[in-house]
């Protein structure tokens, strides 16, 4: 590998995560039926023996997308997971996700999610040899990312502790082990994914940032705490101009704050809540297939400026972008980082 790029511009891009999952690696008709909870191991197309590798090949797919679209800060796609959180999740000690309980969403649809049965432990590492993995096939600025402790503990059937807020404090510490192992592996940045905090204000008011806080324990590294309304191809309608849980992460100490805001139009007044954070500002519809120009990303970028200083703002898509197709998220990301250069021609950078 050549010598890492660490751009030291102002609105360095970056994604939240995910990136399309090939159609000859995933079921993407399976995919889009939701979110899986527990492990989903029908969802690859690909047989075990060869899984691994076939996981390896589309991983570098995505890795040179990001690349060739030019976006600075980026991650390895998550192509390795069925979602977001279930793959760390159900590595765990503690957690039964072969005899699932099942919860009803309010549009009655039936979820399968894993039932804690024991202490939560973390004893593997999970995520690090994914990383390797992405550090030994880019030059770039590398961020991986991990389920933060609160989520995990709103996608769990608790039947051991009784006590959510134990419960989930034993998923922080088992959140910050894989954290620090990652820092440890060569992590330039480390994000947990929080979409739970809004759907529970007020468990989150009570435990989530002393949660959070905790799985960021001895990290050194910049670290990034993600929300949003949930991915556009499974929450369906009209989502919230606001966040129910926002000013309370203005006490973790996490260095990073990521919020969707283009798709559901946020009223961005809320940035000044967080005032000394670095903002990861959405500022791609993942709602819609429809590319972005240079100037409607260069726009929202301007609109973020308003609130939040240009050497606290990363421009990102408002979320993951596990559910659209390919050809579509690499426009988008074209057209981030093509809008982020106007903003930063006109700063003078």
């Amino acid at each position: 590998m050549t010598k890492k790029i660490n751009h030291q511009h102002l609105l360095p891009t970056t994604v939240v995560g995910s990136y399309p999952q090939p159609d000859w690696l995933v079921d993407r008709e399976m995919l889009s039926k939701g979110v899986p909870r527990t492990r989903l191991h029908e969802l690859w197309r690909v047989s075990e023996p060869y899984l691994e590798q076939a996981q390896n090949d589309a991983t570098i797919l995505a890795i040179r997308d990001m690349e060739q679209a030019g976006i600075d800060i980026i991650t390895d796609g998550e192509i390795r997971r069925e979602s977001y959180s279930n793959r760390f999740a159900n590595a765990l000690d503690g957690i039964d996700d072969k005899q699932p309980a099942m919860v009803i969403s309010k549009a009655g649809i039936e979820t399968p999610i894993p039932r804690v049965v024991g202490k939560i432990t973390r004893t593997h590492a999970v995520e690090v040899k994914d990383l390797e993995f992405l550090k030994a096939n880019t030059n770039r600025q590398c961020k991986i990312t991990l389920p933060g402790p609160f989520t995990l503990g709103k996608q769990a059937k608790d039947e051991y502790y009784h006590d959510d807020e134990a419960m989930v404090m034993d998923f922080a510490a088992a959140v910050n082990a894989e954290a620090l192992a990652l820092q440890e592996a060569g992590a330039d940045i480390i994000q947990f994914d929080e979409p739970w905090l809004r759907q529970d204000p007020d468990a989150a008011n009570r435990y989530a940032v002393k949660a959070i806080n905790r799985a960021l324990q001895g990290l050194t590294i910049p670290t990034v705490v993600h929300l949003c309304f949930g991915y556009a191809a499974v929450v369906k309608g009209q989502k919230p101009t606001g966040y129910s849980f926002l000013p309370g992460l203005s006490d973790s100490i996490a260095q990073q704050i990521s919020i969707e805001a283009a798709q559901p139009k946020l009223d961005l007044g809320v940035l000044s809540d967080l005032a000394g954070k670095k903002i990861m500002l959405g500022v791609l519809d993942l709602g819609t297939n429809s590319i972005e120009t240079a100037e409607q990303v260069a726009a929202r970028i301007r609109a973020g400026l308003k609130f939040v200083r240009a050497e606290n703002l990363i421009p990102a898509p408002d979320c993951g972008m596990k559910y659209m197709p390919r050809e579509v998220a690499f426009g988008k990301l074209q057209a981030l980082v093509q809008g982020a250069k106007i903003v930063r021609d006109e700063l003078g950078q």
